[in-house]
Formats: structure tokens, C-alpha cells, sequence
């Protein structure tokens, strides 16, 4: 029996999944999801309603877990400096501490309460009494979510087991086992979601008015873009999925003007005061003083104790505390010199200088002590740190480094990409980038990739996209080479599953090369 409650547990998820009383406000007033009945949002719209925006809820509540898997198998935080103990989660991941009795995440990591949400409303919104118009865009963008989940869990396992409709009656525990469906199997049913998306989208370009933290017609374009280049460089798709995956995003690019660019201003991507409308801003996870705030990368920071004697120049002041005075959490994940050194040295780039600052000892010689990740700083309120940045999962610089991508792969020039990114970073000294060989453009466009999006839980998965060889091209061989993940004992550039998963689940099998 415990089995069995267990089984239920991994694939439905817990009963307390938050859903929310209204999609045009920021998220907030949560219910228990247990409270709405499937025969009630049948009847009711506003239940209907509090079923949707239940699943923004509980996609924010897997922020942590987005972020950990998309970056900390990356070169940035390897062997890092910090001034507390290491964060041991953290450290499995980027030391490759990896293997089939080691493994980072169980029970899918939780991914499967996610999807029975989002399932559940795909399987319910047809027969509610919501008008037609609003349904059908809603579920558009579960379709677009239920796709992005399943990507990032593909990406992570490879091969996962596949749900797609909510589990109404269960008769016996048999019923509640499934087999881990083949990598290509989840990709078809990825790339359905994004066809079916964007069919009920219908061409409506449109964000909704405010921050933009509802999935949209752009978000699935980008998310196919970037399935289709994930496909075409891994699975075999070759020049065909890479061509589909340039048009789609080339689809967006068109859409270019005053809704949709760069921030002239890299800071202001995220600012908690320039949410609204932001330009460069396509989907983000919504966090507001009074409703949720981020917790995510409190371990980026440091302890308000330490930010006494630590400077963030060679010198005994200014100290950390007096620029940061209402900063808490910890330091315990940092870059290592020599990352430090790549990212700072060179003409100034607005986005480092937006992303971290390095910290300092006030006591001479003035010794690096580590990173302060001051990205998702927030904002003050009073004597306390709000951290109430958003936190985009797709704004403009990714169509345009996803571009410069697949074009690169195609053998044509990214230049004019790579160029718009060079020219925000360092203004009008930038030194334009020059079209040269696929491994010259594809590097340039990696190294622009590293820069971007530090703390956004996307260089793992640009180095595994990008193909194998350049994982290994960057990621320290000491702990992840070709002989490593060919070796049959991990860690692969996949994440086994526990033994706990394989002993009470008869039909799961442990990922190829553990």
C-alpha cells in the first residue's frame, strides 16, 4: 500500500498545489488546489479560472529547480570562492559528483505534480463554461507550458515516462506504473504541444497589458526554436529541424518594434520598478512584495555579518554592508579566479557589471573572497530586501542568441545577432564580430551565451545544445570527458534516477551509461 500511495504521489503530485482567484492579477490569494472540484470548474468559471492560474503558481514554485538543472553542471560555478561552507546540492552538480547511487534528483524532480496540473486543465477547459475565445487562448498556453516542462525534463533524463491525461480512477497499482518512454518519443510529443499551441493561438501576437508572466504566442515560437535546434543538433533532425527552428525564430525577429527589443539598458530586464511591458521581456516567473518573493539565490549573496569586512573594490571601504545594508542569506556558490578573471577582464560589459561584483577582504592585501550575485538584488522596503525581480524564462536576447545559434549550425553568417548583443553590452566601442568558420561562429556565440545569462539557469543547457563537443570543451576534464560519460559508470551528460525509483517502480530502467 505504501508503494502504491507513493506511485500516486510521483505522478499527481501532493494535495496542496496552490491555484489562485483571478488571471488578471499578480499572483496571489492562493487555494488549495484540493478545495476546487473538477465539478465545480465545470460549472463554474471563476473555479475554471482558479485551476489556470494555480499552474503559474506551481510553475513559480519550480524556479529553483529550472535554474539548477539548466546551469550548475556549467563552467561558471566550478570550484568557485566563497566565504561559507559549500552548498552540498549545488556542489554534486557542478563537481559531476554523479552516478547511479548518487543521483541529484528523485522522483523526477517532483516534475510530474506539475504536469497533472497542467494536464488537468487541458483535460477540463473544453467543458467549462468560460467563453470560447478566453478557453482556448488558456489553453494554448498550457499546451506551451506542458511543452516546456517536458523539454527541460528531457533534456535533464532523456528518456521519461510520458503523461498526458489526468489519472481519474485508479483500480489498482499496476495501473500507476510506466515505463520511461524513448528520447524520441517525448520529443514528438514536445513538438505536438507546440503545434497545438500554436493553432489556438491563432496568430495573436499580443502580451497581456503588465509583466509579462503569462505564457504567449511568442514564448511557444521561441520554445520551438529552441526544441528544433536542441533536435536537429542531438537527435538527428540535421538541416531540416535546424531550418525549422530559424524560421520559427526568424518569426519573431519580424516581430521586432517598440513591444518587443532589447533593453537599451541591460539593468532594466530586471528591475523590480520596469516590469511592465518591459520590451525585452517574452515570459517570466512573477515575484511581488506581498505575494511571493525570490528565494532561489540566497546562497549567491552573503551573510549580513561578513558584508562588514568584505569591500567590493581592493580597498577598506566602501564595504559591502554600507552599499547593501538590508542584504541577508549566505555566501556559499562562487566563480573561480580564473572565470572571474575571463568575465571582468576586457573593455567594460554592462551585463557583468549587472550581474555580479566581486568581493573583497578590507584588509590588505585585499584578497578575493568571492561573488556577490547582485542580479536578482530586488529592491528595498523600508529596512528589508525585497527580492521581487521576476525571472525571465525567455526575452528577446535568447531569440536572437538562439538565432545567431542556428545559423551558425547552417553554415550562414550570425553576425547581425551577435552584433545587437555586442552593441547593448558594450555600447558604441563594441568591436563587431566578423563571420568566420562554424566552430569560430559557434564559439562567438557561446561566449556571448555565458555573458547574457549569468544566474539564469541557461548555460548548461547552451553548452548541450550547442553539441557534445563543446561541453567538453568548456566543462573542466577533471570532472566530465568524453571517457567519463562513455566510461558505463556516469556521469553522462544525462541524470541517472535513484535506486529508491527503480526498487518500488517494476517498469522504470536507470538511464544509459549508469
Amino acid at each position: 500500500m505504501k508503494k502504491y500511495k507513493s506511485y500516486i504521489y510521483l505522478l499527481l503530485g501532493p494535495a496542496f498545489l496552490f491555484a489562485f482567484n483571478s488571471c488578471q492579477k499578480q499572483l496571489n490569494e492562493v487555494l488549495p488546489q484540493d478545495q476546487i472540484s473538477t465539478s465545480l470548474a465545470l460549472t463554474d468559471p471563476n473555479a475554471a479560472q482558479t485551476l489556470y492560474t494555480g499552474v503559474y503558481a506551481r510553475f513559480r514554485a519550480y524556479n529553483n529547480t529550472f535554474f539548477a538543472l539548466g546551469e550548475m553542471r556549467s563552467e561558471i560555478w566550478t570550484d568557485g570562492l566563497y566565504t561559507e561552507s559549500g552548498d552540498g546540492g549545488y556542489q554534486q552538480l557542478y563537481d559531476q559528483n554523479i552516478s547511479a547511487l548518487n543521483a541529484p534528483y528523485g522522483n523526477w524532480a517532483g516534475f510530474y505534480a506539475l504536469i497533472y496540473q497542467i494536464n488537468n486543465v487541458i483535460n477540463i477547459f473544453p467543458k467549462t463554461p468560460l467563453p470560447v475565445a478566453q478557453r482556448t487562448k488558456e489553453l494554448a498556453e498550457m499546451y506551451g507550458l506542458r511543452a516546456y516542462v517536458y523539454y527541460t525534463m528531457l533534456k535533464t533524463w532523456g528518456a521519461v515516462p510520458l503523461v498526458t491525461e489526468p489519472i481519474q480512477h485508479i483500480a489498482n497499482a499496476a495501473e500507476t506504473y510506466k515505463p520511461r518512454a524513448s528520447a524520441d518519443s517525448v520529443m514528438m510529443q514536445i513538438k505536438s504541444d507546440i503545434e497545438q499551441s500554436l493553432t489556438l493561438f491563432n496568430n495573436d501576437n499580443s502580451f497581456p497589458s503588465g509583466n509579462r508572466v503569462y505564457w504567449n504566442r511568442l514564448a511557444t515560437l521561441t520554445l520551438k526554436g529552441d526544441v528544433y535546434l536542441w533536435s536537429g543538433t542531438l537527435m538527428g533532425g540535421g538541416n531540416a529541424d535546424l531550418t525549422t527552428a530559424k524560421n520559427a525564430l526568424q518569426e519573431v525577429e519580424n516581430l521586432q518594434g517598440s513591444t518587443l527589443n532589447l533593453d537599451t539598458n541591460y539593468a532594466d530586464i530586471f528591475d523590480p520598478n520596469k516590469k511592465a511591458n518591459n520590451p525585452e521581456i517574452i515570459f517570466a516567473l512573477s515575484y511581488e512584495l506581498s505575494q511571493a518573493t525570490q528565494g532561489t539565490f540566497s546562497e549567491f549573496t552573503v551573510n549580513s555579518i561578513q558584508a562588514t569586512t568584505l569591500s567590493f573594490a581592493q580597498a577598506e571601504s566602501p564595504t559591502v554592508s554600507s552599499v547593501y545594508p538590508y542584504v541577508g542569506g549566505a555566501n556559499r556558490v562562487g566563480m573561480n579566479q580564473a572565470m572571474i578573471t575571463k568575465l571582468t577582464s576586457g573593455p567594460a560589459d554592462q551585463r557583468i557589471a549587472n550581474s555580479f561584483k566581486v568581493m573583497y577582504s578590507t584588509s590588505a592585501p585585499y584578497n578575493v573572497r568571492g561573488v556577490m550575485l547582485t542580479k536578482w538584488i530586488g529592491s528595498t522596503s523600508g529596512t528589508t530586501q525585497v527580492y521581487n525581480n521576476d525571472f525571465p524564462i525567455y526575452r528577446y536576447a535568447d531569440v536572437l542568441l538562439l538565432m545567431a545559434e542556428a545559423k551558425a549550425k547552417l553554415g550562414e553568417d550570425p553576425s547581425a545577432e551577435i552584433n545587437l548583443i555586442r552593441l547593448r553590452a558594450y555600447g558604441n566601442s563594441f568591436i563587431p564580430f566578423v563571420s568566420g568558420s562554424v566552430d569560430d561562429n559557434m564559439q562567438a556565440v557561446l561566449e556571448e551565451e555565458l555573458r547574457e545569462f549569468i544566474g539564469e539557469g541557461q548555460r548548461w543547457w547552451a553548452l548541450r545544445r550547442a553539441g557534445d563537443k563543446w561541453v567538453y570543451h568548456y566543462i573542466n576534464p577533471q570532472y566530465l570527458s568524453a571517457t567519463t560519460v562513455n566510461s558505463g559508470h556516469g556521469p553522462t551528460l544525462e541524470l541517472p534516477i535513484t535506486v529508491s525509483m527503480l526498487n518500488s517502480y517494476p517498469l522504470l530502467t536507470q538511464t544509459h551509461g549508469y
